[in-house]
């Protein structure tokens, strides 16, 4: 998969998107950035520090266009760390949730305290809107109107963005991959109500922040959903045999794809442990970390 760089296309009505030629196993083909409206704009993940990127940002206003805002899905560091220079660069006000802990669960704020986890992803830790978001909260400016969702999962700040019959979802639903949950910034148990209430919603396109556009939104959010189940299904499986670490079970597991990519498998291993743990389905030996031995409290009837 590889998309244009540094181009506007357009994507949806008066909706642009610019790719960042920073490709990754966790990026695909790059972070996607968007320009919404005709007039006063609105640029939504601004992306990574990149001068290119930004160049191509500034490059495709057209004559009498400006940023009038500027809006982040989270703050990983493909996503919001270029948020400050485009803002010192237009004067538009950077709008999300709020800093990289904001809108974690109590289990995932209590888990990082103990620093016991690996992260999964770079976070931006210097992150800190102008202008914070509530759920439902619309945003309405020169002809373009924004309604901010509160969806965490893939990160606790993570919002979604829905445009008209149009939703920018940034990393929470993409058509490429699933998307990584790596606690404690990642929760599986948000990320499996917002892909719900993102169904709810029921957008007739999903601009993800990586990657093409979801042109069945339902097909593929309930096949996300599936997939978390069976996932889980695997893992209570493999627990029948005995206690293992999310490292032993992810070689098990996902014994089909390239061992480089087993830490970001790793890790989403974890988050449907502590998704369990919740549930008192499992339990860990002694005090959690990625390398704690989890052993099944119950075991499902076959």
């Amino acid at each position: 998969m590889s998309l244009p760089y540094g181009q506007p296309i357009e994507v949806a009505q008066n909706i642009k998107r610019i790719t960042c030629n920073n490709p990754s196993p966790l990026t695909g083909a790059g972070t996607n950035s968007f320009l919404i409206g005709t007039s006063d704009l609105a640029l939504v993940d601004p992306g990574p520090i990149d001068d290119a990127h930004c160049q191509a940002i500034m490059d495709a206003l057209e004559k009498d266009q400006r940023i009038s805002h500027i809006f982040v899905t989270h703050s990983h560091l493909d996503h919001s760390p270029l948020a400050a220079r485009v803002a010192s660069i237009t004067g538009a006000k950077v709008h999300a949730l709020g800093d990289s802990t904001t809108g974690r669960s109590d289990v995932m704020s209590a888990l990082a305290q103990t620093d016991a986890l690996k992260r999964g992803e770079g976070v931006d830790q210097q992150f800190a809107p102008d202008v914070r978001l509530n759920e439902g909260q619309v945003i309405e400016h020169a002809g373009w109107r924004i309604t901010a969702h509160h969806t965490p999962g893939h990160f606790a700040n993570h919002m979604s963005f829905a445009v008209d019959d149009v939703e920018l979802c940034g990393d929470l639903i993409m058509a490429w991959a699933t998307s990584l949950v790596a606690p404690p910034d990642g929760d599986l148990t948000q990320f499996i109500t917002s892909c719900e209430q993102t169904r709810t919603r029921a957008a007739r396109r999903l601009l993800p922040a990586h990657g093409e556009a979801i042109e069945d939104p339902q097909k593929r959010i309930e096949w996300l959903i599936n997939h978390r189940m069976e996932r889980t299904a695997q893992i209570i499986r493999t627990l029948e045999a005995g206690p293992q670490t999310p490292k032993e079970l992810t070689q098990q597991i996902y014994s089909d794809i390239n061992p480089n990519l087993w830490p970001a498998a790793e890790q989403n291993v974890l988050a449907h442990l502590i998704d369990l743990m919740t549930k008192k389905r499992v339990s860990p030996e002694g005090i959690l970390s990625i390398q704690s031995k989890f052993r099944l409290l119950e075991k499902i009837p076959s």
